[in-house]
């Protein structure tokens, strides 16, 4: 009873670039990515698929699982970095056309690589005052269209993909917060706003026509793709690790009393460090991005969809979901699967 996740699904391009593809070109090896991130391989979206038709694939998958039709969907909620469109109309209105919600409202959400966690919430207050409503929560990125392809500090990072969740909720109009068995924490830090950022959006201001004295277009830039790795590595071991001990404190449980936990999947060895900071096995810790690489907002739902289908996620599991990314932003969702 309640607010619960009833049905998941993804979705990865069938295109693979490996390791050694990416060497023939730049001066690295799979040892050294490898060694350094965890990654052997990443999926990339081709020509004619993009941000809204893989949401679309994982939506459907989602839907499926849950039974339940588009008509039944009251909101869409997309979480995503690499919109369709820069930046209208928002892709989660593509997406509602593709797939005929007819009766959902549609929006994206920029949290980047925390995007779902900040989304999965968004849906959670939905459909806890429309219990009669379905709430579609979808993380998706194209972000190998955004990599210079040149620098391989990041594009080894990085691949394309989309997960989905769809919630539901069988309680009166606010009763089921009432009851909740999840938690979640949503954090910034808007001071490291460096760490992690692209240029490209409207910060500068054009340069004014000195005969008419109103804006006029200026020489286009190649937006630029800035990451400090250090920096951001620091920052996400000590907030992932951070965040999940807060959740399970504020749940009256204890991290090692956790059955998985659903982390960012950005680095192998940011995993790997939150791990021991936790003191936690790395078994708990669902890993899969030495075949997915980073896909930002859709890592998380791609890895519970996976997990589901193994059968590795199942009724009762105490789980975090926890995620970071540019912004600063950073969060955290506590739930007793597959209440929320």
């Amino acid at each position: 009873m309640g607010i619960r996740i009833i049905g998941t699904g993804s979705y990865l391009p069938p295109k693979v670039v490996t390791n050694d593809d990416i060497a023939k070109s730049l001066d690295t090896t799979d040892e050294w990515i490898f060694s350094h991130t965890g990654i052997h391989s990443r999926h990339v979206a081709e020509a004619g698929e993009s941000t809204s038709t893989m949401a679309a694939k994982a939506a459907q998958r989602a839907m499926d699982a849950a039974g339940v039709k588009p008509e039944e969907i009251g909101l869409i909620v997309l979480a995503t970095s690499t919109p369709d469109y820069n930046p209208f109309p928002s892709t989660a209105c593509v997406v509602q056309g593709i797939l005929g919600c007819v009766n959902a409202g549609a929006f994206d959400l920029q949290a980047a690589c925390a995007g779902f966690i900040y989304a999965l919430e968004q849906a959670r207050g939905f459909v806890n005052f429309y219990p009669d409503k379905k709430a579609l929560v979808i993380g998706a990125e194209s972000l190998t269209r955004i990599l210079d392809w040149s620098d391989r500090a990041s594009c080894i990072l990085f691949g394309d993909g989309a997960g989905a969740v769809v919630l539901a909720n069988d309680e009166p109009p606010g009763v089921a917060s009432l009851k909740t068995k999840a938690h979640t924490l949503l954090c910034a830090d808007g001071k490291g706003a460096g760490f992690i950022s692209r240029t490209g959006g409207t910060k500068d201001a054009l340069p004014i026509n000195p005969d008419t004295g109103v804006p006029m277009k200026g020489t286009p830039l190649l937006p630029e793709l800035t990451l400090q790795g250090h920096d951001v590595f620091a920052f996400a071991v000590r907030t992932l690790s951070k965040v999940s001990r807060d959740l399970c404190e504020l749940l009256g449980t204890k991290p090692e009393e956790l059955d998985r936990v659903f982390a960012h999947q950005a680095n192998a060895r940011i995993i790997e460090a939150t791990a021991r900071r936790m003191k936690l096995p790395l078994e708990k810790f669902w890993l899969n991005l030495d075949t997915t690489a980073n896909t930002s907002a859709a890592s998380i739902p791609i890895s519970l969809d996976q997990a589901v289908r193994a059968g590795q996620l199942v009724d009762g599991m105490k789980i975090v979901m926890v995620g970071f990314g540019a912004g600063l932003t950073f969060g955290g969702t506590y739930c007793v699967w597959p209440e929320l």
